[in-house]
């Protein structure tokens, strides 16, 4: 499944920063991305992501939900969704496709590979895995 999971994430690079969407090569925010790989590794979303404004200052409700859909686990690994801290509140996320390297939508950037550097380490939040289908 790690496999699939890092495919389908990588597929995604390139595609420009667009809030809410999710849409491979045409645009998606960080959340999107996750849907996205979501629906190419596990088939349909089962959940309805409720609106989100750019800048929420508190936990964003969207990985909220989406997190409530995923397998938590312990240790971080390839083909791991990551949720980050930014300040105080989880409001990013991203995919690991090697031991030190993640995949993730930033503002302004768009989908890019970027390595996990201590500083990111630092707001890891959380761990999670795709179901298995």
């Amino acid at each position: 499944m790690s496999d699939r999971v890092v495919a389908a994430a990588r597929a995604w690079l390139g595609t420009p920063y667009r809030h809410r969407a999710s849409v491979i090569g045409a645009g998606c925010d960080c959340l999107g991305l996750v849907r996205g790989v979501w629906r190419q590794v596990a088939g349909d979303e089962p959940w309805v992501v409720p609106p989100y404004r750019a800048g929420w200052r508190g936990d964003a409700p969207g990985l909220e939900d989406a997190a409530r859909r995923f397998l938590r686990v312990a240790e971080m690994g390839v083909g791991r969704v990551v949720l980050f801290r930014v300040g105080r509140a989880v409001r990013h996320c991203g995919i690991m496709v090697g031991d030190a390297r993640f995949v993730h939508a930033q503002e302004r950037i768009g989908v890019v590979e970027a390595d996990l550097s201590e500083g990111w380490r630092r707001r890891v939040a959380g761990v999670f895995a795709f179901p298995v289908n």
